[in-house]
């Protein structure tokens, strides 16, 4: 039955209470998170979660978050642009074509750029959308097939590490490693756990909400933030998972119109609110989308339809059973008016898209009807005065206002990939070599001055031959920049006019670069087709900028092998007495415009515990 008119609150709080079996005087919230008793909850573990969530650094991109994908903004999934997988026929702009999420570029053991055989050295794109991880402690199984929990294996020890209710570490474990979203060829824990041992916490993104800022004022390591959460310093998959998803079961959104409507705030659903959810349990939209553990969804797994089993087997991957075919995970509708995308597939951009295809509304997709749940033969044509009550339900009445106003629990860090102004933009320029093609440069990391490890990359250069990158702090004339230093030279790899690719690695030292600084970054190729035996590459404008826990006063390091010792001394000694130097580095330590000495003495002082010059 549905309620047709809005004749008074009373009636419909009367007519939904009994639909859910509540009594008027109930108040209707969501349940007490479960927690794993393997995982209890603490504050300096959740702070842990959080930065580690909101860490780009966390991928070997340093571009890359957990939040990248599941940004607050978007209700937790993805609100970027649209971008396509070409899903199981591997072309682009056929009607098996996923809108997914933007990882990576794909790249090797040694973090080098590699042709991909899709998406070239463009971006990757996964091959479903993301889902949000709000409220996602209440679901035993994760993922779209469900392919994470109940159960947690550490994929370190291979131990039990959770036997039930670890559906979000399992979850968790997986993008770092999984080399289209944020992790290189052969990426292991060993590794990122490393990693987060020598990088400043969240240094890549600004306006640091309230309780991250207070976390990590004095600017503690990664090390630190692991003790002050588990008690030592140490820094393994189980305590990366064990954080992020402590912060993850804080994400609950429990106070939407419709909760305090439940709850018996009479006037917190407007009357076509109301309207929409008497419709909307009366079409049996709630047979999946279930209102009784108010989470509407059942976490059940279903097949509607939407695409023939074949392009994705679903849920069958994981089980294997044939019956289990093309079948998805049901998400809850919270906040779903919040959402740039909808579907596994990324199919649909607007709620009535979707209630279209629900209602087999004129111009609606097809429906497929191998495996297709018999549950749809219940959802029966809608009038239209029924289908916009409904998405005024979905789009208003559902939608917590701390997550739309991005406040706590759901306040977050502002990411690098967010601010325009530190990166790097191609201002193209460059001349043509072999096959007509004019190379390309290709910004891979972040301008961030004591960054890691800055990647620049080459395509379309010729394949085998010798490529420079050098750099000016001019911008280019007629497409072509005045060197100011060689920062690379080695040769490309691939064979062929236009095939050739190559990767620069650089530590953006602090005694090489200034912040505020602009770079200017052009490959220069050895090839016989191009103006003087040289084929230049398009130009990249990148901006240096400082941390967000400011910049490192000066970097020991110099012989860049991770170690600040007596090898760094010997290092610099030689390269006083006419030794190799390092391209890209200045040794002027002291950075007095002198190289003697002094500069000696200086990294003396500072290995001894002094301060930096």
């Amino acid at each position: 039955m549905k309620t047709k008119d809005a004749r008074g609150a009373s009636a419909a709080w009367l007519l939904a209470a009994a639909l859910i079996g509540l009594a008027p005087s109930a108040r209707a919230v969501l349940p007490p998170v479960p927690v794993p008793p393997g995982n209890p909850m603490t504050e300096e573990k959740r702070v842990l979660g959080k930065i580690l969530f909101w860490d780009e650094q966390l991928s070997t991109s340093n571009v890359v978050a957990c939040a990248t994908c599941h940004q607050m903004t978007g209700a937790g999934s993805d609100p970027r642009a649209r971008v396509r997988n070409p899903g199981l026929d591997g072309v682009f702009n056929t009607p098996d074509d996923v809108f997914g999420s933007a990882g990576i570029v794909h790249s090797d053991a040694d973090n080098d750029l590699l042709r991909d055989a899709l998406f070239g050295t463009g971006v990757q794109v996964t091959g479903r959308t993301a889902n949000s991880p709000i409220n996602g402690a209440y679901a035993p199984q994760l993922f779209w097939d469900g392919r994470a929990g109940p159960q947690f294996i550490d994929p370190q020890t291979g131990q039990v590490a959770l036997n039930a209710g670890g559906a979000l570490e399992a979850q968790s474990v997986n993008p770092p490693l999984n080399n289209a979203e944020m992790g290189h060829d052969g990426i292991d824990w060993g590794a990122i756990s490393e990693k987060l041992r020598t990088a400043r916490p969240l240094a890549l993104a600004t306006s640091h909400p309230a309780d991250v800022a207070a976390a990590i004022s004095g600017s503690p390591s990664y090390p630190e933030l692991f003790r002050r959460a588990f008690g030592t310093d140490q820094i393994n998959a189980r305590r990366i998972a064990f954080a992020i998803a402590t912060y993850e079961r804080t994400l609950v959104s429990d106070q939407t119109p419709w909760d305090r409507f439940l709850a018996g705030d009479n006037t917190a659903m407007t009357p076509q609110q109301v309207q929409g959810f008497n419709a909307f349990q009366a079409h049996s939209c709630a047979v999946c989308h279930s209102v009784a553990n108010q989470q509407l969804t059942g976490f059940g797994f279903r097949n509607i339809g939407l695409r023939p089993p074949q392009e994705d087997l679903g849920r069958q991957i994981v089980t294997g059973d044939p019956n289990d075919r093309g079948r998805f995970k049901v998400p809850g509708l919270r906040n779903v008016g919040l959402k740039a995308n909808f579907m596994h597939n990324g199919m649909f951009t607007t709620l009535t898209q979707v209630i279209q295809f629900y209602a087999r509304a004129p111009g609606a997709p097809v429906q497929f009807t191998d495996n297709r749940d018999p549950v749809m033969n219940q959802i029966v044509p809608l009038p239209p005065q029924d289908a916009q009550v409904i998405q005024e339900f979905l789009q208003n009445g559902l939608t917590d206002p701390r997550v739309a106003n991005r406040t706590f629990p759901f306040d977050h860090p502002t990411l690098f990939v967010n601010r325009a102004a530190d990166q790097a933009t191609n201002l193209g320029g460059g001349a043509a070599g072999s096959g007509g093609v004019i190379p390309r440069t290709i910004v891979l990391s972040p301008g961030m001055l004591g960054i890691d490890d800055f990647r620049i990359g080459l395509d379309g250069a010729l394949g085998g031959a010798n490529a420079e990158l050098v750099i000016s702090f001019n911008p280019p004339v007629n497409g072509r920049i005045n060197p100011a230093r060689t920062l690379y030279s080695g040769p490309t790899q691939g064979v062929g006019a236009g095939l050739g690719i190559a990767t620069a690695h650089n530590s953006l030292s602090v005694n090489s670069f200034e912040p505020g600084q602009v770079i200017f970054a052009q490959w220069r190729v050895t090839d016989p087709a191009g103006p003087a035996g040289l084929a230049f590459s398009t130009v990249a404008r990148i901006p240096l900028f400082c941390g967000s826990t400011g910049c490192p006063p000066c970097d020991p390091d110099l012989n860049a092998d991770g170690n600040a010792d007596q090898d760094d001394v010997t290092f610099l000694i030689d390269i006083i007495a006419g030794g190799d130097s390092v391209v890209g580095l200045n040794p002027d330590f002291n950075k007095d415009g002198n190289l003697d000495q002094d500069d000696v003495t200086a990294l003396i002082g500072v290995l001894a515990g002094g301060a930096c010059p």
